[in-house]
């Protein structure tokens, strides 16, 4: 097709016109790549050729105006180089970053063609997007899994309920986190799992996880005030002590006040008047 078809179709059906009138363009960008980088035109010759010309591989392209098959050009001697899937790299990250926001979210497969359609790119297919999702797992799972080969002097250790889609129903469970502060004062996420409910062995099971990664001796456990964590603790890092956090403290701290039936009102406790050196205010 040569470029007055291109642009007979460009005026008849703009959609699929500007799709080829981009391919056509690229396609010849990379033509111009090839004989720069092969030091002499096409079909010429010359002292100075660097390469010579090894056909073409046929390579996709996504961009805001839909799926592009391109002809990535070959050279012999020399491995081609080309800027233009380097230039239009930045619509497939922005792809891939929102398929994963949207995995992250909980969106459907078949729900994320709507959220990728305002990047432009229709049509894209379910298997792409469990691919991409696939991917991300297996990256979770081997940042989950890694060697814990630096010091931990401190465990902050919490849980948070949500409601998670468990075959056909919703149901609470608890999502159990580990966040570790290195001896260079650094925090880092150690561990997150979902467990059914948070109770003593689930705790158990993921420190023995976290020992069996390299974490063999931590210096204190912070937590809220859940026995089955300080139980957990003590049974996984003896020698190891265990400490309410302060929000929590506090929160207790209110939650006791106000039970207090006798307690008295702030605004009746006697203070000191200023200057006087006795009576209230």
């Amino acid at each position: 097709m040569n470029l007055n078809d291109i642009v007979l179709n460009y005026l008849t059906d703009n959609e699929k016109g500007i799709q080829q009138l981009i391919t056509w363009f690229l396609n010849d960008v990379m033509k111009e790549e090839v004989a720069q980088q092969a030091g002499v035109p096409r079909h010429a010759r010359s002292s100075s050729r660097r390469a010579y010309r090894n056909g073409y591989r046929s390579r996709s392209l996504k961009t805001r105006f839909g799926e592009l098959s391109l002809l990535k050009l070959q050279l012999r001697e020399i491995p081609f180089e080309t800027k233009v899937f380097e230039r239009y790299s930045r619509t497939e990250k922005a792809l891939v970053n929102a398929i994963i926001e949207s995995y992250i979210q909980g969106v459907s497969t078949r729900n994320v063609e709507n959220v990728i359609s305002h990047l432009g790119v229709n049509q894209i297919s379910a298997s792409y997007v469990s691919k991409v999702a696939q991917e991300l797992d297996v990256k979770v799972k081997e940042f989950m899994e890694r060697t814990i080969d630096s010091y931990i002097h401190y465990l902050f250790v919490d849980a948070s309920y949500f409601k998670v889609r468990d075959g056909v129903k919703y149901v609470n469970k608890a999502l159990l986190i580990v966040v570790g502060v290195r001896t260079d004062g650094y925090r880092e996420i150690l561990a997150v799992t979902v467990a059914g409910a948070e109770h003593e062995l689930t705790w158990e099971g993921l420190f023995s996880d976290l020992k069996e990664r390299g974490l063999n001796k931590v210096d204190l456990v912070i937590s809220d005030g859940h026995t089955g964590i300080q139980f957990a603790a003590m049974n996984m890092f003896p020698g190891s002590s265990w400490q309410m956090c302060h929000v929590h403290v506090r929160q207790d701290a209110v939650e006791w006040i106000a039970e207090q039936p006798d307690f008295p009102s702030v605004w009746d406790v006697p203070t000191v008047a200023c200057g006087s050196g006795n009576g209230t205010v």
